[in-house]
């Protein structure tokens, strides 16, 4: 909630309380481009070198084998949770509307692991092991975010 001073087009937090700071979108760069615009398209599409490993984050070549040569592959977008934490405490302002919410590492059926947020499914209904599946979300800014939900 916010309050307009009067004849001014900007809103100004209420009276002690600090201003929500914009959200924290992701910065594509030259390397991570393609995976984003594959979110984009609705698929999950990670490296995958000229010698068959996977690779995540993004990189300029593969940390295996470090050959430079490789391709964007479509992933199932399946796996399962690894680790996981749930925030219940507002550390960044523009995460506010979504507390509780719950952050996870979940590794790939084809291997990488991710970092990601969990949708549909409750705080206290996430477990070690849960499988999950991906699905996107637009956040605006031309980016769209790879969030996992459980699998059916």
């Amino acid at each position: 909630m916010t309050e307009a001073t009067a004849g001014s087009a900007t809103p100004r937090a209420p009276s002690g309380t600090k201003p929500p700071r914009p959200f924290p979108f992701p910065k594509p760069t030259r390397d991570s481009q393609p995976f984003w615009d594959a979110c984009r398209a609705g698929e999950l599409r990670l490296q995958r070198c000229a010698n068959g490993h996977w690779r995540f984050p993004p990189a300029p070549l593969c940390p295996e084998c470090w050959t430079r040569e490789g391709t964007w592959e479509r992933t199932r977008g399946r796996g399962r949770v690894i680790a996981y934490v749930t925030f219940r405490r507002v550390y960044h302002s523009a995460f506010a509307p979504l507390i509780p919410y719950t952050v996870a590492v979940v590794e790939l059926e084809e291997g990488p692991r991710l970092t990601t947020r969990l949708v549909g499914v409750g705080p206290d209904e996430v477990k070690g092991g849960m499988p999950v599946e991906v699905t996107f979300e637009p956040v605006g800014n031309d980016v769209t975010l790879p969030l996992f939900k459980p699998a059916k």
